[in-house]
């Protein structure tokens, strides 16, 4: 799926992240692709593809169910036509947030992630310190029909004690940069899916 760098809907995350540094989209994939992306994260399931998600990294790192419950394989080019679309889109703007705001982003690092009920992440941040790559977080949601009294909600951690709450509604999308904003993932009350992926700059790279 591509579409212009300069699509309004891209725009408006840039000004977002420009301006409170988070965006949530409520409408942002046709469903006929979200429920293909779904159906994708499910075969690869029931394939035994997806594994217990590890927290740290490197020869540190460890499975903590209680911290992080959630099940998760790498999404890589070539792999299904949907993840395929998605890479697309998800090239389109990284090129637009490189040219308004000049964050240098280089590549996309993407998985599925798969939450059994009563699942959570407990509150955290997306870049490890001793590696500032990950620059910018995006995270898809691939769930149908799903109602507020499902829990599963994207916890954001905003300046002077406040929160946001992002539903995990299929097509809707939340945009952070990575290390202003700490998170957790709330437990639910039935399977809940995503695309979580980090816009990665170099290492070394001055923002």
């Amino acid at each position: 799926m591509h579409i212009s760098p300069d699509h309004p809907l891209l725009l408006r995350i840039v000004d977002d992240l420009a301006g409170p540094g988070w965006s949530e989209q409520s409408i942002f994939l046709p469903a006929e692709l979200t429920e293909a992306l779904a159906e994708a994260c499910r075969a690869r399931a029931a394939a035994g593809e997806l594994t217990p998600a590890a927290i740290g990294r490197g020869d540190r790192q460890l499975v903590q169910e209680g911290v992080r419950g959630d099940y998760t394989a790498w999404l890589e080019p070539g792999q299904c036509a949907p993840g395929d679309a998605w890479l697309a889109l998800m090239e389109s703007l990284r090129q637009t947030l490189n040219r308004e705001l000049f964050l240098g982003l280089e590549e996309l690092e993407c998985h599925f992630a798969l939450y059994p009920p009563g699942a959570c992440y407990q509150r955290h941040l997306d870049r490890f310190r001793d590696d500032d790559s990950r620059t910018v977080t995006v995270v898809l949601y691939l769930n149908e029909a799903w109602q507020p009294d499902e829990g599963g909600e994207l916890r954001l951690y905003l300046p002077n004690g406040r929160v946001h709450d992002v539903m995990p509604q299929g097509g809707s999308l939340a945009c952070f940069m990575s290390a202003d904003f700490p998170h957790e993932v709330l437990p639910a009350t039935r399977e809940r899916l995503s695309l979580t992926g980090w816009f990665r700059r170099r290492a070394d790279s001055p923002l």
